[in-house]
């Protein structure tokens, strides 16, 4: 049933300000809004940790059930979004199928994970661009990418979905031209490998360390592909959500899998599990990422500087991201009287300015705890950030359980779903399951041995308890409840 309200140019949240979002993302900015979220440094760096960790055959399976995981995840997204398109979407489900106080506490949550993060994608610019420039202090390079990335995201939403777009193409070009080569180079038609398949199969591989090492590299394979859920966040700014949410969900997982699938593959038959190379890549030592290692046997000299030029597209497109997603959720959240009212506050370009304001601001300063003292405080605020994005997928797992419960028990008409997801219950179950599995492991190593290592555990599961006391503190305050079936809200506006 078309909702007149979800016409393309129409408001989104009219309000006292007499302001509102705009619906002005398309398609194609969705689709790679999406890809562009989870292809950062999680394939082009950390690929290579989990192919030495686990073999070449352990990384692929890591990555095909993670993929599954963020298969299942994406269709329940899908199917709340584009029945229920507004911005902030799944910390609002969250309120609306299963209890306030969890919607509340899943809000701050992923607000508080994204502005971490961007103070984490400002501190790595400044660690890329000492490759070219290292006589440059890392602040210029950071206070200038702020600039960047606020402008971009203060201008419309439209220069966000843009910049986005083409941020990601340079990483999906990348990707393919990174298969096409390594393809070309395995079955012999270009120099730099001869050995075929040979390394998928020597010495321990292809499952280096059995199912444990699968395990092992399962939490960091997840972290990788966090960034996909981004595009609920965009379905209260986009053109026609019933049309193109689901167009976008349907082709973002084969095109992530297909692309991380292949590129672990063609890493693992270029390069042995046990190339010492492969635990040696990261920030500062682009030279040894798995894709500049491919790129370098196929005798091209200029690969390091090119991926180090990629991979800032990547950390800039991850921070253009996070504060998007930051100022939604936080605006969203004061939307519903769960964050200050002058959050609510929208410019006439449609963006929703104080929240940008702050989420840039709290983003800056959780960025300069790592110049001063030893990054300490940083370090912790960072961990507590980790099982942030698991805490997220969680909930989205749980809501859509009991949104679909609710759909039933308020008798309404399957026909009337832009979008049904795949496997209902099986998967928002088997989701939820492999989240557990994977907070729950997070630092499985602090349990293990002779001595529990306490203070690994605190450091590790850190975002745990913050997320409880908001949880319960917003309960106890409110006195709120599970939210009844039958009086489940499915107001589409």
């Amino acid at each position: 049933m078309q909702n007149t309200a979800l016409k393309s140019q129409e408001p989104v949240h009219e309000h006292e300000y007499g302001e509102h979002l705009e619906r002005k993302l398309k398609t194609r900015h969705l689709s790679m809004i999406a890809i562009g979220g989870t292809i950062g440094t999680g394939l082009f760096l950390a690929s290579g940790t989990t192919i030495h960790d686990a073999g070449p055959g352990g990384a692929l399976a890591a990555y095909i059930i993670a993929g599954i995981m963020v298969y299942f995840i994406m269709g329940s997204l899908g199917e709340m979004a584009s029945f229920i398109p507004i911005s902030g979407s799944f910390s609002t489900y969250t309120s609306r199928f299963v209890d306030p106080a969890l919607g509340f506490a899943v809000g701050w949550n992923y607000w508080y994970n994204n502005a971490i993060i961007f103070a984490l994608e400002l501190s790595a610019s400044a660690l890329i661009m000492k490759y070219w420039f290292p006589d440059v202090p890392g602040i210029i390079w950071s206070a200038s990418f702020l600039i960047l990335i606020f402008g971009l995201n203060v201008l419309s939403v439209k220069g966000y979905g843009e910049s986005e777009f083409w941020f990601s193409l340079i990483k999906v070009a990348t990707i393919i031209i990174f298969i096409v080569v390594g393809l070309l180079m395995i079955f012999g038609i270009l120099k730099g490998h001869a050995g075929g398949f040979e390394n998928f199969t020597k010495g321990e591989a292809p499952f280096k360390g059995g199912l444990l090492s699968i395990f092992s590299v399962f939490m960091v394979v997840g972290f990788a592909f966090q960034g996909t859920e981004l595009v609920g966040i965009t379905a209260g700014e986009s053109e026609n959500p019933e049309k193109n949410l689901p167009k976008a969900v349907k082709q973002i997982f084969w095109r992530i899998l297909l692309f991380y699938v292949l590129a672990i593959f063609i890493i693992g038959c270029i390069i042995s599990y046990n190339d010492p190379k492969l635990l040696s890549a990261d920030l500062e030592n682009i030279a040894v990422s798995p894709f500049t290692l491919v790129f370098e046997n196929a005798g091209l000299a200029f690969a390091a500087a090119a991926m180090n030029a990629v991979i800032l597209t990547s950390v800039l497109s991850a921070g253009n991201s996070t504060l998007y997603a930051a100022s939604r959720v936080l605006w969203v959240l004061a939307e519903e009287g769960k964050a200050p009212s002058f959050l609510k506050k929208v410019n006439k370009g449609g963006i929703p300015i104080n929240a940008l304001y702050m989420s840039t601001l709290v983003g800056m300063l959780c960025f300069l705890t790592s110049l001063f003292g030893d990054g300490t405080v940083y370090s912790w605020l960072l961990n507590a950030a980790g099982l942030a994005g698991y805490i997220s997928w969680l909930s989205i797992s749980v809501t859509h359980y009991r949104f679909r419960k609710a759909y039933v028990a308020q008798g309404k008409d399957f026909k009337d779903l832009p979008y049904k997801a795949k496997w209902f219950p099986l998967g928002p179950i088997l989701a939820t399951v492999l989240c557990l599995i994977a907070m729950l492991g997070t630092n499985y190593g602090a349990f293990i041995g002779s001595k529990v290592d306490w203070y690994g555990i605190l450091v590790s599961y850190i975002g745990l308890p913050l997320f409880l006391m908001a949880y319960f503190g917003y309960k106890i305050v409110n006195k709120t409840k599970m939210v009844p079936l039958k009086e489940a809200d499915f107001s589409r506006n």
